[in-house]
């Protein structure tokens, strides 16, 4: 019975504990590329910290670093950007086997689940920002959605537009390790937005 109920208990768990609950004392708060922390094994049970080199660094921000003419430009970079920083995270610890969603990777280990996804993007955006490479745009707090009619809870990261104060989400689950993150309307995205059903907003 208990190995039966587990797993659920496990997907549910967001449903009972809001994003905040996972961005406490073991994740570093003021992230940088010499020492930050990535989560994996689903809702931060593992916390390790991981650093970039320079070079690293370099790579993984270049998208960031050329010139944007728009607030659209630089989101489509901010999602180059969190793709890359995936590819090396995943490179140095393991979690370059993370699977898309939950079910299809389910119990396997270095898999992600949302909280784990929303806080390790949290922390490239906060590098980012730190960085002075955010120009139209700012890091704000993660953002939770749930309800009849999208599913299950389901938490991102956020950013806002710097000039129109609007808020898109970043949201690195949907995909595998490494893929750009869905870029969408905030409230597109607490209505149910998915990139099976909506093409994202990263370049409008």
């Amino acid at each position: 019975m208990i190995k039966t109920v587990l797993p659920l208990i496990l997907l549910l768990l967001p449903a009972v504990l809001s994003a905040k609950d996972f961005f406490g004392d073991p994740v570093i708060t003021a992230p940088q590329p010499e020492l930050f922390s990535v989560c994996y094994d689903h809702s931060c049970t593992t916390i390790v910290t991981d650093s970039l080199s320079p070079d690293e660094w370099q790579l993984a921000t270049a998208a960031l670093r050329q010139p944007h003419r728009t607030s659209a430009d630089e989101r489509e970079a901010i999602a180059a950007a969190v793709a890359v920083m995936e590819q090396i995270v995943g490179r140095h610890i393991g979690t370059s086997v993370d699977i898309g969603r939950n079910l299809r990777g389910f119990g396997r280990p270095f898999q992600m689940d949302c909280i784990d996804e929303s806080t390790n993007s949290n922390s490239y955006l906060l590098m980012f920002e730190r960085d002075g490479l955010l120009k139209y745009h700012t890091v704000v707090s993660r953002s939770t959605r749930f309800g009849l009619f999208v599913g299950m809870p389901h938490t991102t990261a956020v950013i806002e537009d710097n000039a129109t104060h609007q808020r898109y989400v970043v949201d690195s689950w949907f995909h595998d390790n490494g893929q750009p993150p869905f870029i969408e309307k905030l409230e597109v995205w607490k209505a149910g937005g998915d990139p099976d059903k909506d093409s994202g907003v990263a370049g409008r």
